[in-house]
C-alpha cells in the first residue's frame, strides 16, 4: 500500500496489498509463522538507538543506508517479511513515512526516531493479522456482523471502561469545550471516538484490564479509557490528512487495535500503574503494546483470541 504524500493531492487506494510470493527456504517459512518478537523489539531499539544519532536533516542518506542495512537483519526481516507488504514493501513505506513527515501537536511522534519506533512496532500488529480483511468504509464499520455496539452495552452496566464518542454536531462540539473549559482535568483531552464498536473479544480484553486496573490503583482512580477503537481505512486517510500519525495498514482497520489513555493518569498516580499493567501482558504474548505518548496502542494477539472470546460469552451471557 502506498503512503498518500501531503502535496499529492489524492489518496491512493486503500485496498490490502496482496502478500507477495516469495520462495523461502524450510527454516523462512518457520520464521514467518513464529518470529522471535523478543529479539524483534530488542533489534527495534538497536535501530533506534542508530537513528537518533542521525537525526540532523543533512543525515537522510545516512538514515536510508542504515534502514537498507538493519530492517534485512533477520530478527527485524523476520517480522516484516511477515506482514502483506514484505519487507520490501514495509521499508518503502517507512521511508515515505519519514520524506512526509512533518511534527505538530496532532502527531504522537515527536521526531524521527519516534516515527520509526511506531511504525516497526505496529508492524506486529499487521504480522499477526495479515490475513483478516481491511475495514474499508465507515459502512462497512457501521454494519460488519463481528462489530459490536458498546453503547448498547454500556448501558446495561457491562462494560467495566469508559470512552466517549466525538460530537456529531457543531451544538455538541460547543457543548464539549464548554465542559471543558468549566472542568479542565474532568476527562482525557481527547476528540473521542469515533465508532462506539468494537469485536466482542476486545470488549472482553478492555473489561479485563480495566478490572485489573481497578484492583492495582486506590480508589478514586478513574477506571481504564479508551480513545480510539475500531477504524476504517476512509477515517485512517482522513486522520494523516489532519496530521495524526496514522500508520498504514494499521491494525485499528482490522478491527484488533485500541488505543488507550496514559497521561492523564499522571494526575492520579495510576500511569505507571497501567503501563506495567500492559507490558506484562506483552510479555506474556497477549498483547502488542506501543507507546504514543498521550496515548498507547494496544493490539491483542491472536493466541489469547480463543479465551476472550469464551470470556465475552460467558460475561454477556451470549
Amino acid at each position: 500500500m502506498r503512503v498518500p504524500s501531503r502535496s499529492s493531492g489524492h489518496e491512493p487506494s486503500v485496498t490490502s496489498p496482496a502478500p507477495e510470493h516469495r520462495s523461502l527456504s524450510p527454516a523462512r517459512a518457520v520464521a514467518r509463522v513464529l518470529p522471535d518478537l523478543d529479539a524483534y523489539r530488542e533489534a527495534v531499539a538497536d535501530l533506534l538507538a542508530e537513528v537518533a544519532a542521525l537525526a540532523d536533516a543533512p543525515a537522510t542518506p545516512a538514515r536510508q543506508v542504515l534502514l537498507d542495512q538493519r530492517m534485512r537483519e533477520p530478527a527485524i526481516a523476520a517480522v516484516l517479511d511477515a506482514t502483506p507488504q514484505g519487507l520490501v514493501g514495509a521499508r518503502e513505506t517507512l521511508l515515505l513515512e519519514m520524506a512526509r513527515y512533518q511534527p505538530n501537536h496532532r502527531n504522537s511522534a515527536s521526531d524521527l526516531t519516534d516515527l520509526v519506533r511506531i511504525f516497526l512496532l505496529s508492524r506486529v500488529d499487521v504480522m499477526w493479522w495479515r490475513d483478516v480483511p481491511t475495514l474499508l468504509t465507515d459502512e462497512q464499520v457501521n454494519t460488519h456482523p463481528d462489530l459490536v455496539d458498546l453503547e448498547w452495552l454500556r448501558r446495561r452496566g457491562l462494560l467495566a471502561f469508559r470512552y466517549q464518542e466525538q460530537p456529531g454536531t457543531l451544538l455538541g462540539r460547543g457543548a464539549r469545550a464548554v465542559r471543558r473549559r468549566l472542568r479542565p482535568d474532568a476527562t482525557p483531552h481527547t476528540a473521542g471516538v469515533r465508532f462506539r464498536r468494537a469485536r466482542r473479544e476486545i470488549v472482553a480484553l478492555l473489561n479485563d484490564v480495566a478490572r485489573e486496573f481497578d484492583r492495582a490503583t486506590p480508589a478514586g482512580t478513574p477506571p481504564l479509557w479508551v480513545t480510539s477503537l475500531v477504524r476504517s481505512a476512509e477515517h485512517q486517510y482522513q486522520l494523516r490528512r489532519l496530521g495524526y500519525t496514522a500508520m498504514v495498514p494499521s491494525g485499528h482497520c482490522l478491527g484488533w487495535a485500541v488505543d488507550l489513555e496514559m497521561s492523564w493518569f499522571t494526575r492520579f498516580g495510576a500511569r505507571d500503574t497501567l503501563a506495567e499493567i500492559l507490558l506484562a501482558r506483552q510479555a506474556a504474548g497477549e498483547l502488542n503494546v506501543v507507546d504514543e505518548g498521550q496515548a498507547w496502542h494496544v493490539c491483542l494477539a491472536p493466541a489469547a483470541r480463543a479465551r476472550l472470546r469464551s470470556a465475552y460469552e460467558a460475561e454477556m451471557g451470549a
